[in-house]
């Protein structure tokens, strides 16, 4: 399907969530939303995704998702256009923003923003997805790609698995490895065995169990060291070592739904510690602990870090 005609599909799905989400549906408007998803299997597969996502967003004060409707207003006319102003706005805007590029909705496999997963693949390979992610999968050819984000993968068989990046080729037998795919680059970590990483420049490089490049559109760079024993995320552990706040606020923020802001003046702050990833609040109460900051929640997914201040 044609991106353009994709997203309209998937904005057609959002606003008939708000429709329902509003109560101002009548059984003519539930019977032409029943004839929609018939219509087309693209049309009930954007329906169950919008609905899934809806699910992620159960927790959402009902005074922020419904902050227009609460308004008095004569007419059901009134009553539809604050269910498309506000309502259509949560979840429907994060489906068409942040739930996109709409090749992330079409993967084969793929997580949500804060979700994790681990699959065993038919082979017996065991394919984990970190947040945000997304991969198409062939065994046929003994193929994954890599859409977004970042996956590990253990083959535990000599026959190797090629991994598609938008930097590059690499190939695993008998081995364990991370790919971490991002806009400008993409990491590969090797856990154990050995991977070959053919850079869209350059020479074939053989990487062995504790060593990593990055590939860039110009080519791979250094082999690093790295230790294979840290936690991280494939445990839901994010780990900081005399870290810069910033950075480790943009890993986070990576892991919670929502909008997660902070003053520029405590990005040079310091963060050590070992946070566990499935409480993402819990996190931002320990660095309130033991930085100079405090945190400012609107709603729980709305959060703004700011400096704390002195007293006199």
């Amino acid at each position: 399907m044609p991106a353009a005609e994709a997203r309209q599909v998937a904005r057609a799905a959002a606003q008939w969530l708000a429709l329902l989400e509003s109560g101002a549906a009548t059984e003519r408007d539930r019977a032409d939303l029943q004839h929609w998803r018939a219509s087309c299997t693209s049309h009930e597969q954007a329906w169950q995704k919008a609905q899934l996502l809806r699910q992620r967003f159960a927790e959402l004060p009902a005074a922020l998702a419904m902050a227009s409707l609460d308004r008095p207003q004569p007419g059901r006319r009134a009553v539809l256009k604050c269910a498309l102003g506000a309502a259509t706005l949560l979840p429907s805007a994060w489906l068409l923003g942040r739930q996109l590029p709409l090749e992330v909705w079409q993967a084969d496999l793929h997580t949500t923003t804060g979700e994790r997963k681990q699959l065993l693949l038919a082979d017996g390979s065991s394919l984990q997805l970190n947040t945000a992610s997304a991969v198409d999968v062939d065994l046929d050819n003994r193929r994954l790609t890599l859409v977004a984000g970042e996956m590990a993968l253990q083959v535990p068989g000599a026959a190797p698995m090629t991994i598609h990046t938008r930097h590059g080729l690499l190939s695993v037998g008998a081995g364990e490895l991370c790919v971490r795919q991002e806009p400008r680059g993409c990491r590969v970590s090797v856990y154990g065995g050995t991977a070959s990483v053919r850079p869209l420049r350059g020479p074939v490089l053989a990487l062995r169990g504790g060593q990593r490049v990055d590939l860039q559109a110009a080519g791979a760079g250094a082999l690093e060291p790295f230790d294979v024993l840290q936690p991280g995320w494939r445990e839901g552990v994010l780990l900081a070592q005399d870290q810069p706040l910033g950075e480790f606020l943009e890993e986070l923020s990576k892991h919670r739904p929502g909008v997660l802001r902070w003053a520029p003046e405590l990005e040079s702050l310091r963060v050590t510690g070992s946070f566990r990833l499935e409480d993402t609040d819990r996190v931002l109460a320990l660095l309130a602990a033991s930085l100079p900051l405090h945190v400012q929640a609107r709603t729980r997914f709305w959060v703004t870090l700011l400096p704390r201040k002195k007293v006199a």
